[in-house]
């Protein structure tokens, strides 16, 4: 038994109370532990901070059996206490670890919303599934002392916080106190909208966010609007009003004019407070970098390298090549070199060019413009993988099997030289035997053998398993006024998988070198579902003639069984949308608990620096723990990645919303003069207060009010993802195909309103539908 266990064993007799807790090696036939001892003892390792941590990160059945010496039969009896423990809502299962029920990480990003009686602030976690229940109030401590020149939180404010526990605290009081760590944005209280001018002064604001929409626009008095102008898309803070009468605000900043579509993107910028103007320090920095040299890399440019990507890709961030393995002792296997953008060589830890990417997270993609995480001169040139241009690499070798198996793979720092830039149309198009004057010279040398390699590594997935959700996604074409001309879901090619294997098997080789050089990083970590979606998976899927047994753990595998069950029927829609909305999502972490979508011990995002910060963390881990430069991560790396991970996670989610939220307003704007026209579409969500419905064409998204779909009286039957009609037993379920008139369409706030087009009726479920009798059916 190691030393580091011993300490675990000893540090839990000690801190838990009762005779149970105190066990050695003499007593190990006692039972298991008390539930309240289990429980207690989870929350104490969960409020500890990581490098207090005893146990790893992940506190499950066999960790907590070492903690406690339970040994032998009694193991069985914790499994079924900790099942137990589960299924009641004391504990629950989140990165692949038990933790106490709507617990907070130790490291939480959260938004300052209010102050208390006694002036203290309030906040709430940024990131809370409402599934959980209400999101846990977190009271913050005002530092009694702060650093020159730093400003004081205060509301409106989103911070990092390190949390703790307060014990006792009751059900309507904070059940976390919080120290702010790092203060990420200051406060404005503003509302995002369109100025309407009224003659003589002043005017009004309509809000282009949805919820500030419901409540009403905005009165703005003579002299409070600043330079707006009539049209102007302005950011206005509300002020003190009456209880009669419009909400009064006075204008802030006029964001732009709104003149075009192509002002779109502008409001989901500024409403999600995306940073899109460079500090003149970043462009600076960025203008003075000159391109590498060949010092300290391998001479790796007579690889014919080609870089595949969308053909209206402007920077290129990786490039591969594949050939057979030379080793008689591999036959059938290859050889994969994948070479991606060295950007650690021109945007170094801590400055002011770093600060600037860190704080974008990522690039974020708009239909008619990019948000980059940085400046055009490093993503667009010094870095970008240009045809028949040196460009310096981090690159990595690997070897693989005849089945697609990793057999063995090496980083190397190295100077390269594309031989060719291809879409993947035209990539496609050359192996399918119509290659063009580009294409053609690469076949026979690069592009077959990249295809024979992928053959592999497809064997290789087919073995993994991974979760295998066929779930289209749409693309907007704009015209030069910036408005939709159309909407369509690109075809997926080969040439889109062979990219995706290469650089996932990338991205594996990453976190392995970096775990066994014992290196910090920042995992790209994927949890499994939880056992409550599990079971209202089960129930769901029952109603549709798919068996799922309650409280058992699913792997990847079992999930893609029940999608091949429901394929090529009327269900398969449904079902795909309810196993998506049954996934946890993904984020970055630095106590790894594997990838459950890919199914994956461990996963790493190293592909793609120039777009993403996560990946720039794991070129400087690989410098730092290769030898390869003096430009890898800082000496207090293992301390700050926990919030950096925070906080690049949160900026994914943001520019998620935001490119989402865009689109639907493109599409809002385009289907504005189509009022009163009749589509085909789908249930795409079902809430209490009406249903979402998803249009076949475009993929719009809009809302039926329950009040709206007659004179029954509907009920929410969250189990079945369904309203159902208390004397028609009619229900309108997810996944159904439906015909719906549009009713309204309001373009700022990307809101279209429709009404149900009752043709044949909604269906009748299993569950629902009446026995001869006319009395529902029970279940």
């Amino acid at each position: 038994m190691s030393t580091d266990i011993d300490r675990v064993k000893k540090s839990a007799g000690a801190a838990a109370p009762g005779p149970s807790a105190a066990r050695t090696q003499k007593d190990a036939g006692r039972p298991p532990p008390s539930r309240e001892e289990i429980v207690a003892f989870i929350a104490r390792e969960r409020e500890a901070e990581p490098g207090a941590r005893k146990l790893p990160a992940k506190i499950g059945k066999r960790e907590i059996a070492r903690a406690f010496d339970v040994r032998g039969a009694d193991r069985v009896a914790l499994k079924k206490m900790l099942k137990a423990l589960e299924q009641e809502g004391a504990v629950e299962r989140r990165r692949k670890g038990l933790n106490p029920k709507g617990a907070l990480p130790a490291t939480t990003l959260a938004d300052l919303y209010s102050r208390d009686r006694d002036g203290d602030l309030l906040a709430a976690p940024c990131d809370w599934d409402e599934a959980r229940g209400p999101a846990p109030k977190i009271v913050v401590a005002t530092p009694r002392r702060k650093r020159p020149g730093e400003p004081a939180p205060g509301v409106g404010d989103r911070a990092l916080l390190r949390v703790e526990p307060i014990p006792g605290a009751k059900p309507d009081e904070p059940a976390y106190q919080g120290r702010v760590v790092k203060l990420l944005e200051r406060a404005k209280f503003q509302i995002l909208g369109l100025f309407r001018a009224r003659p003589g002064g002043g005017g009004r604001v309509v809000p282009i966010d949805k919820k500030s929409l419901a409540r009403g626009e905005l009165e703005i008095a003579p002299g409070d609007e600043g330079e707006a102008q009539d049209g102007d898309l302005v950011a206005c803070e509300t002020l003190r009003s009456g209880r009669l009468g419009l909400t009064r605000a006075k204008v802030r900043e006029r964001v732009g004019a709104y003149d075009s579509e192509k002002a779109v993107s502008l409001i989901a910028i500024h409403a999600h407070k995306i940073p899109h103007v460079f500090p003149a320090e970043a462009l600076a920095e960025a203008e003075r970098a000159r391109p590498a040299t060949m010092d300290g890399r391998e001479d790796w440019r007579d690889i014919p390298f080609v870089t595949i990507d969308p053909a209206d890709a402007k920077d290129h961030d990786d490039a591969v090549f594949a050939a057979p393995d030379d080793d008689p002792a591999n036959p059938g296997g290859f050889a994969l070199w994948v070479a991606i953008a060295d950007v650690a060589a021109y945007v170094r830890a801590g400055t002011p060019l770093d600060r600037s990417a860190l704080l974008r997270g990522n690039s974020v993609y708009f239909p008619d413009r990019v948000v980059p995480m940085l400046p055009e001169r490093i993503s667009n040139d010094l870095c970008s993988l240009r045809p028949l241009e040196d460009r310096p690499a981090i690159a990595v070798r690997m070897v693989i099997a005849a089945d697609g198996r990793k057999l063995g793979h090496g980083f190397h720092r190295v100077m390269i030289r594309s031989a060719a830039k291809l879409a993947y149309p035209q990539a496609q198009a050359a192996i399918d035997g119509a290659p063009d004057e580009i294409s053609a010279p690469l076949l026979e040398t690069t592009l077959r053998p990249l295809w024979a390699a992928y053959a592999a590594l497809r064997r290789a997935r087919t073995q993994r398993a991974p979760l295998n959700l066929d779930l289209p996604e749409r693309k907007l074409v704009l015209d030069e006024a910036g408005a939709v001309a159309r909407v369509f879901i690109p075809e997926r090619l080969d040439a889109h998988r062979l990219i995706e294997e290469f650089m996932i098997l990338a991205n594996v080789a990453a976190a392995e070198t970096l775990e066994a050089r014992r290196q910090p990083l920042v995992y790209r970590a994927h949890d499994e579902p939880s056992l409550e979606k599990l079971n209202n998976l089960a129930e769901f899927l029952a109603t549709v003639g798919v068996r799922l047994a309650k409280g058992q753990v699913l792997r990847p595998q079992q999930f893609n069984g029940i999608l091949a069950q429901v394929k090529d029927t009327e269900h398969e829609h449904i079902v795909n949308e309810v196993v998506l909305r049954t996934q946890a999502q993904a984020e970055y972490v630095t106590d790894n608990y594997g990838h459950f979508g890919l199914n994956l011990r461990r996963y790493a995002h190293f592909t793609s620096p120039i777009r993403r910060y996560a990946d720039l963390v794991v070129h400087r881990a690989l410098i730092a723990a290769l030898g390869l430069g003096p430009d890898g991560l800082p000496p207090d790396a293992r301390a700050i990645l926990p919030e950096i991970a925070t906080q690049i996670s949160a900026a994914e989610r943001r520019a998620m919303a935001a490119e989402r939220e865009t689109v639907e307003r493109l599409i809002a704007a385009h289907l504005a003069d189509k009022i009163g026209a009749e589509f085909e579409g789908r249930v795409s969500g079902v809430t209490r207060a009406g249903l979402f419905i998803r249009l076949a064409d475009t993929g719009a998204d809009g809302f039926i009010p329950i009040g709206m779909l007659g004179e029954d009286y509907f009920r929410h039957d969250e189990k079945l993802h369904a309203l159902v009609g208390a004397r028609s037993r009619r229900a309108h379920r997810l996944g159904d195909l439906v015909t719906v008139k549009l009713v309204e369409a309001a373009p700022l706030a990307g809101a279209l309103r429709f009404e149900l087009v009752d043709e044949a009726g909604p269906k009748r479920t299993r569950r629902n539908a009446p026995k001869r009798g006319g009395a529902p059916r029970g279940r």
